[in-house]
């Protein structure tokens, strides 16, 4: 049996003469404490006593938990209610045996955004680091420099011509006016990058976490998210010219203690005993100008309704939904996401992250290693890698069960040289998240239309990621937010 310990590093040999490394295994004693707060106790939201407010928030997520921030900053009369017993959402974090890992894949802290980034820096002060990117592709058995268009220079000399090749032919048919305007995604990353980089790395990756062809995906997202390089750039990128993409990710942050939850509970703070948690909302409905919600035990009345939840959630709970609205909600495309955390003895590469377009490789997407993030989220002597598996209800990963899914990203690290030895795992974990991504079929700008219309009627203001079931990165959450107090605080 594991020694119970505060110091895991004498455990570690300890267990080493009497156990092998197997799925769901951990060499360190069980740590199931949740964050602490500054009073000692575990940093959970407070029972509120107050049962009409002025304004009702569902979900406790960043979204949420920002909401009420800048609402209770106005003098709003504020409630949170939150489903599970801990606040964070998407972005919660877990800390067992020694290991800090953030639930829903790892998130890092960067932004163009300037008012939202200094936001979010201000709230961790000291309890934030700098760290500058090291992010690689991983092509072919190459650690390729991310963006793929910057590192043509380490590619295969076959694939380097011919990403330049079709690069260079694209933009001047582009630029004729011979390429008919993209009609969707995978026209769209052909468009913008030639045929090269889009067979070799667009849109094999993309096709890999959104779990979805991409060729029936809309781009009407893709604009200024993902920017056409520079013509100069890839040529010397292709010769071996050192060149950066996307440098608003140069340099990023990260908590110090506590993974990415700590940011959520640096803004919530001030308005934790506005936050109800526990509170299943079952029912919404609307009574002589008030919102009367309920979790089937008790009710909250609020003058104003803002969901942050997601609308597969939402419409149930509501009455009297139109079959068309439903229809739409029903057709709207999400991904949700397995989290495959080890902890290891030693070191990971000194890379941030590292991006897996082919699925001959594994099922991850993504692999992070959140060790190079802070120097607290693994003991003394060790370090963590993440990996990152999105699906679908009743796909090949929904019905593998967490032991299956540990060993073949295990395997599969193994195999492609990612992870030297399995003797140097000492803990392992997964988590599932099943609202993680939203995915922009064809239909989406139709179907979003018909839900937000009819939510709107109804007077419920919807903010966040999949209340406005928009690919909010953190920053665009708190924008979302930020946007809509000043719109109507």
């Amino acid at each position: 049996m594991p020694v119970e310990t505060d110091a895991p590093v004498d455990p570690l040999r300890e267990n080493r003469r009497t156990h092998r490394f197997r799925p769901g295994f951990s060499r360190f004693p069980l740590d199931t404490r949740q964050p602490w707060g500054t009073d000692g106790q575990p940093y959970m939201a407070l029972t509120l006593n107050s049962k009409n407010v002025k304004s009702a928030v569902l979900g406790g997520g960043l979204t949420g938990i920002t909401l009420a921030r800048l609402l209770r900053e106005q003098g709003d009369d504020v409630t949170v209610l939150e489903e599970r017993e801990r606040i964070g959402g998407l972005c919660r974090s877990r800390t067992e045996a020694g290991f800090t890992f953030d639930v829903g894949g790892s998130h890092i802290i960067f932004s163009r955004d300037t008012e939202v980034l200094s936001f979010m820096l201000s709230v961790l002060g000291e309890n934030a680091d700098r760290r500058k990117r090291n992010t690689k592709i991983f092509y072919k058995g190459r650690y390729v420099k991310y963006p793929f268009e910057n590192g043509l220079y380490q590619l295969p000399d076959e694939d380097r011509f011919f990403c330049i090749d079709e690069f260079v032919k694209n933009l001047i048919a582009v630029e004729k006016g011979e390429v008919a305007p993209p009609t969707n995604f995978a026209e769209w990353i052909t468009y913008t990058f030639g045929r090269g980089i889009a067979e070799c790395y667009m849109i094999p990756y993309n096709e890999k976490i959104w779990n979805f062809p991409a060729d029936r995906m809309s781009h009407h997202w893709v604009e200024g998210r993902i920017p056409r390089p520079p013509v100069e750039d890839i040529i010397r990128s292709a010769i071996g010219i050192e060149t950066e993409g996307y440098t608003h990710q140069a340099v990023f942050s990260y908590p110090v203690e506590g993974g990415i939850e700590a940011l959520v509970r640096a803004i919530a703070e001030p308005v934790l005993p506005a936050v109800r948690t526990g509170f299943s909302v079952a029912s919404v409905r609307e009574e002589n100008g008030e919102f009367i919600v309920g979790d089937g035990k008790e009710t909250v009345r609020a003058d104003r309704l803002i969901s942050t939840i997601p609308l597969q959630n939402l419409l149930p709970c509501l009455s009297d939904v139109p079959a068309g609205v439903q229809t739409a909600c029903d057709a709207l495309r999400y991904n949700s996401l397995c989290s495959v955390f080890i902890g290891l003895a030693g070191e990971v590469p000194d890379i941030s992250w590292l991006y897996v377009p082919d699925p001959a490789t594994g099922l991850f997407n993504r692999v992070s290693f959140p060790s190079n993030y802070s120097t607290t989220v693994a003991p003394p002597g060790h370090s963590s890698i993440l990996a990152e598996i999105t699906y679908n209800d009743g796909d090949a990963v929904s019905r593998m069960s967490d032991a299956d899914v540990i060993e073949h990203t295990v395997a599969s690290l193994v195999a492609a040289g990612l992870l030297l030895s399995r003797e140097r795992i000492v803990y392992t974990g997964v988590s599932r998240q099943k609202f993680a991504y939203v995915v922009y079929d064809t239909d989406y700008l139709e179907n979003i239309k018909i839900i937000r219309e009819f939510c709107r009627e109804r007077g419920i203001d919807l903010v966040g990621r999949f209340s406005q079931f928009e690919y909010l990165n953190m920053d665009g959450c708190i924008r979302s937010a930020l946007d809509f107090v000043r719109a109507n605080g």
